[in-house]
């Protein structure tokens, strides 16, 4: 295992015990109306994703949602939120941190979507085209999709 002292942004207390800084990555899955989910090429990169990124210092979550789907997707307005997913943090080692993602189901109050200050492009789209894809991003497009639809009921 590796020692939390080795870690980006791990403590460790002056009678031994370690913790861990956790970095929070929030992402949220926004279906149309056919079932459809927004998805994201961002800046830089060559693949697809749902919206989000990390949870700022001090920063509320529905204000860390709304900063994330403003900047990838131009979004601005109301919206309700409910989480549908929560993983366990892994190790990155490339970051060198633990890390969790929080997956939210996000219901905006329109649907006035174009790509923002870190979004390429978006699209909407069937889910099911990436269920079996070869990166995990995708493959997490589907799954993800599949459980907000099953929350919708």
């Amino acid at each position: 295992m590796i020692d939390p002292k080795d870690i980006h942004g791990a403590i460790v207390h002056e009678h031994g015990r370690k913790d861990s800084l956790i970095r929070v990555t929030l992402k949220a899955v926004i279906l149309n109306d056919n079932g459809e989910t927004l998805v994201v090429k961002e800046t830089d990169r060559d693949w697809w994703d749902i919206p989000g990124g990390g949870l700022d210092h001090g920063e509320s979550i529905k204000d860390a949602l709304a900063r994330e789907l403003y900047e990838e997707v131009s979004f601005e307005g109301e919206f309700e939120y409910e989480v549908i997913d929560a993983q366990d943090p892994k190790y990155l080692e490339e970051l060198n941190l633990y890390q969790m993602r929080v997956t939210f189901l996000v219901k905006p109050s329109a649907m006035n979507f174009k790509p923002g200050a870190d979004g390429d492009e978006i699209q909407f789209i069937d889910s099911k085209i990436y269920e079996h894809s070869e990166l995990f991003t995708e493959r997490v497009i589907f799954e993800f999709s599949e459980l907000a639809k099953k929350r919708l009921g």
